[in-house]
């Protein structure tokens, strides 16, 4: 873990005068948690689901009591949008929905909105394009928690909620191997880093052209523990050999509409069927990020079967992400 990345996820929430001292803590990143961090965060996310059903009740219900967290968003949302809304509410905490018209360096510089927000509340989740953005937002405002809720390059809290899933389904990570097929984007980078730190293979098959990101290659390697390995392929049906899940997400994601019909063509062979399932694991399961193209990525057939764990996958965003957020907005409860 970098020093910056120590140094977000170690101090104290402040709100205030831009006089105190300031120390920069958020997650913008998987590699923003230590390896030990990250098993925590699974950890405590597993507990925080058994206890939902306590309602008022649970230990956790007022841990975020009087603080404020806002939600500003630049791309469309359904499961990222409500599940962080309902995390926040459900420790005690107020969300604030910021309207779409507030668009990060759209109406004003990014740097300004930041500021502005670190007056008024203690964390903001920010769903964006680049990844640049939102580390000059975090930048900008060192005293507030930034989230990252997706950018075109990373989605963290995606991988949060897979691993908890995968954990749920096959037990210990460490030495199982998940493979991923398409495209080499924002979700594959944040799974192969999740992965990495948690001693889990990762095998990625994708078409030339649209691997992963070179660096993102490097960095995985270079956080991997226990074991875990980086593994690319182009035949899908040597990647899922002998894999406890396949994973695979849209082969054309917002903003790539201009591309679609040459992904339509460089993708054909890499949706996920029940042939292509049969040469996984046994008991293998299907995940999926959500939201689904049905009969273009991945089969109806697979999408609706037994083995499928897209919708425990998508309830998961919820717990991880009240685990998220007792970590880095009060870890007396973590």
């Amino acid at each position: 873990m970098t020093r910056a990345a120590a140094a977000r996820v170690g101090a104290s929430p402040l709100v205030g005068s831009r006089d105190e001292q300031r120390v920069s803590r958020g997650f913008l990143s998987v590699g923003d948690l230590s390896a030990e961090q990250l098993e925590h965060c699974l950890g405590l996310a597993a507990r925080l689901k058994r206890e939902r059903s306590l309602g008022a009740c649970a230990p956790t219900a007022a841990a975020l009591s009087g603080r404020h967290v806002a939600l500003l968003f630049d791309k469309p949302s359904l499961r990222t949008r409500t599940t962080f809304e309902v995390a926040v509410r459900e420790l005690g905490a107020h969300a604030i929905a910021l309207p779409a018209e507030v668009a990060l360096g759209e109406r004003e510089p990014v740097a300004d909105v930041a500021r502005n927000m670190e007056r008024w509340v203690h964390a903001v989740v920010i769903r964006t394009f680049g990844q640049r953005l939102i580390e000059e937002f975090a930048s900008a405002a060192p005293g507030l928690v930034v989230i990252n809720a997706l950018t075109d390059q990373e989605h963290p809290c995606q991988a949060l909620a897979d691993y908890l899933t995968l954990r749920e389904h096959v037990g210990d990570l460490r030495g199982r191997t998940l493979a991923y097929v398409g495209d080499g984007n924002n979700v594959a980078t944040s799974l192969v880093q999740a992965g990495a730190m948690l001693g889990v293979t990762v095998h990625v098959a994708s078409p030339p052209g649209y691997a992963l990101p070179e660096a993102m290659i490097q960095q995985a390697r270079r956080l991997a523990r226990h074991g875990a390995e980086l593994r690319l392929f182009t035949d899908p049906q040597q990647a899922v050999r002998g894999a406890a899940a396949v994973y695979t997400d849209v082969w054309t994601s917002m903003g790539q509409e201009a591309e679609l019909d040459d992904r339509r063509r460089a993708f054909a062979r890499y949706r996920v069927d029940g042939a292509l399932m049969a040469h996984a694991g046994r008991d293998a399961c299907f995940m999926h990020c959500l939201p689904a193209h049905r009969d273009e990525e991945v089969t109806s057939e697979v999408f609706d079967s037994p083995a499928s764990v897209v919708f425990d996958q998508a309830e998961n965003r919820l717990h991880t992400q009240k685990a998220l957020l007792l970590t880095l907005l009060a870890p007396q409860y973590a």
